[in-house]
Order: structure tokens, then sequence, then C-alpha cells
């Protein structure tokens, strides 16, 4: 696996070993039982608030559409980290890197591609369990609409950085160091309202409450994903009531491509320096 190209034409056969790396790991992370596990712990979950809206007081909808939202993104976390720490340091372990090596395919075209892999994979688990949701909610006479879709492709969006965050710590560390990490990562910036709260408030003057402010502007702030009874422009937002624009999505959406790419860019410089020999 050579560090830089030979020729400036090979882009397009660049990305042509960067699909094949990523249709390889997309077959790989779908065999995993692991992950068809987790989708089905999804999918019962989807299943109970069927059960939960029975016993609800005309809320049926509310609970499958909450429930539903929760299960994709609870059990979409655990799989992203699986996936993102897991499929790299699996060929590390299984030397199967190493029989790259000679052949002609660079180091940041195997990461990217395995990335890649796991975008597909990721996408397809999430369009896979909304179709799921959607069928719950039609059973209850409900409606699938596009406030849905807008918070689905949040939920994706989301999953996408948490991948891109777990494959950085991957790319130097060790299964379950990089998923300790980038779990921490996903915990503070889900929770960056409370600690800019209290870095305003209670240490609002002192160095360590400069020092948390700093600190929560270069994580990753995750909590702009998530948008369930989520306070946006002091407003709350709700898929039952109010609800984030197109435009709000296609500025998270830039948010999560810009932090996602430069933790790509770092993990490949980290990767660059790994030594296969």
């Amino acid at each position: 696996m050579t560090d830089t190209p030979k020729h400036p034409r090979g882009v397009l056969a660049g990305f042509g070993r960067m699909w094949a790396i990523a249709l390889n790991t997309f077959r790989e992370a779908v065999r995993n039982k692991v992950l068809a596990i987790l989708v089905m712990f999804a999918v019962a979950l989807m299943a109970f608030s069927l059960v939960l809206g029975q016993l609800s007081l005309h809320e049926e909808i509310r609970i499958i559409k909450d429930l539903g939202l929760a299960g994709i993104s609870i059990f979409g976390v655990v799989i992203a980290l699986f996936l993102g720490v897991n499929l790299l340091s699996k060929e590390l372990d299984r030397k199967t890197v190493y029989a790259i090596v000679p052949k002609p395919l660079h180091r940041h075209e195997f990461l990217l591609g395995k990335y890649l892999g796991l975008v597909v994979t990721m996408v397809a688990l999430v369009v896979l369990m909304s179709a799921v949701l959607a069928g719950f909610l039609l059973m209850q006479g409900g409606r699938h609409g596009v406030l849905m879709v807008r918070a689905e492709i949040l939920i994706l969006l989301e999953l996408l950085l948490l991948m891109a965050v777990a494959m950085l710590f991957s790319s130097f560390s060790s299964p379950w160091l990089s998923a300790m990490f980038a779990g921490s990562l996903w915990v503070i910036g889900r929770n960056t309202a409370e600690l800019e709260a209290f870095a305003t408030g209670k240490l609002e003057g002192s160095a360590g409450g400069t020092v948390l402010g700093v600190v929560l502007e270069l994580l990753p702030d995750f909590r702009m994903f998530f948008v369930s009874g989520a306070n946006f422009d002091e407003t709350v937002v709700s898929v039952h009531e109010s609800f984030v624009s197109w435009a709000y999505v296609g500025s998270a959406s830039a948010y999560a491509a810009a932090y996602g790419g430069m933790c790509l860019l770092i993990a490949v410089l980290l990767f660059q320096r790994r030594d296969f020999t």
C-alpha cells in the first residue's frame, strides 16, 4: 500500500479501488450477526411501541413516532460505534491488510474505502428501519410524512459523523479505547447545551469556564442532530408540532461533512504513519 499516487490521472482508478474496498466492507458488515441482532432490537422497540400505544389515551401515533425515532437513534449509535471501531481493527488483527501492502493501493484509498463502505451500510440500515417504522405507523392509521423524513436524515447525519470520529480513534488506538473515546465524545456532544450553560453560569469568568467553552467549541456538536424535544433558537422542536426546516437540515449536513471530513483527514495522516512491514 503506497503512500503517494504515482499518476495524477489515476483519480478515477483510485475511486474504483476505494469503491471495491467499500463493497467488500459492506458485504462484511451485513454478514455480521451482531449487526443483525441490533437491528432486530430496534425493530422490537418499534413493535413494543404498538403495545404502549394501546395503553395510552389516543396517543398511539405519537408514541410510535417517539419510540421509533429513539430506536433508530440509540441502536444506530451502537451500530456506528461497533462498525467504526471494529472493521478496521479486524483487518489489522487478521493480517489481511498486510496482504494488500504490495498491491497498488494507497493508504488513504484503503481508509476512505472502509469509511465509504460504512456509509453505504448505515444508509441502508437507516432506510430499512425507517421503512419498518413507516409500516408500523400505517398499521395504526398514521402517516410517515416529510417531518419524519427530516428527523431520520438528521439521525443519519449524526451516525455518519460518529463513524468518522470512531474511525479517527481506530486509526491509532485499540477497538475498546476507540469505542470509549468516540462514545464519550457522543455523550458530551449530546449535552453541549447543559455544559454551555454550566460554563457561562457557575463557571462564568473563571479559567475553568473559559477552558470548558473552548473545548465545547472544538468537540463535535451532536445536539444539533437530536431533534425530538430539543430546543433550537428558543423553540422546542417536535415532530408532532413545530420542526426544523430543510435549510436547517442543509446546514446540519454541511457541519457533518466539514467535521467528518476533518476527522477523516486526521485519520488518514495518522494511518500513513503506521508500520505494516
